[in-house]
């Protein structure tokens, strides 16, 4: 799963022009969430653990504006990952974050995790990038690889996880190449929600359309994490 396109390689969706996005259309249409006030900004800089931490976190509670989303970890299988994305939930980095990408064709994931919230970045120290989290409990031999609670790591090729995660609200095929690190055990019906708000992309002209692939039309803000 790339940072930029969330799966590449496994499906390609054409832009679709549907009836034109407007500005109150975008507003928070979804009545479990209150307004979004956080906007793009650079990763803040934090120190990458150099060992997998001693007590690895059984929780991630994600407060959202849209309500509360809890994970149950996967613990020892993902190890490296666990212990990065810890230290950047208890260093802020997370905080005041949009979730830039929502797919509703094909796959059925919400992708988050980029202060930025264009897709491209990650976590930084000093301005100098991370050194990519290896893989880890990739569903290799399941029948379906992301069953719809599922959460895993985006990455841009082998062995290059840094911050961005997905959600998974639907069952969906991907290639086994995604970090699966925990288990949405509430909160599975605020993503679909959300999802059913549907998802936007600029067109040519320089309008908004409805979209398998874009940005979630209902604004989602990670507030904060709460790791345990």
């Amino acid at each position: 799963m790339k940072r930029v396109l969330v799966v590449a390689t496994v499906i390609g969706i054409a832009v679709t022009l549907a009836p034109a996005v407007s500005a109150a259309t975008k507003s928070e249409p979804v009545k479990i969430c209150t307004k979004a006030t956080s906007r793009p900004h650079s990763s803040p800089s934090i120190l990458q653990p150099k060992e997998v931490a001693k007590v690895l976190p059984t929780t991630f509670t994600f407060i959202t504006n849209c309500g509360n989303i809890v994970v149950e970890t996967v613990g020892t299988k993902a190890p490296q990952t666990l212990t990065a994305l810890a230290t950047l939930a208890s260093r802020g980095f997370y905080n005041a974050t949009l979730c830039h990408r929502l797919t509703t064709q094909g796959l059925y994931v919400l992708q988050c995790g980029d202060p930025t919230a264009s897709g491209t970045s990650g976590p930084v120290f000093n301005r100098k990038p991370w050194t990519g989290i290896p893989d880890e409990n990739l569903p290799v031999g399941e029948t379906i690889t992301y069953p719809a609670g599922t959460l895993a790591m985006a990455n841009s090729g082998k062995n290059t996880n840094g911050s961005q995660f997905f959600f998974v609200y639907e069952d969906s095929a991907l290639n086994p190449y995604y970090t699966v690190w925990g288990r949405i055990t509430s909160g599975l019906d605020i993503l679909q929600a959300i999802a059913g708000a549907g998802a936007a992309k600029q067109g040519q002209d320089g309008k908004y359309y409805y979209n398998g692939d874009g940005f979630p039309i209902q604004t989602v803000e990670i507030r904060r994490v709460i790791v345990r």
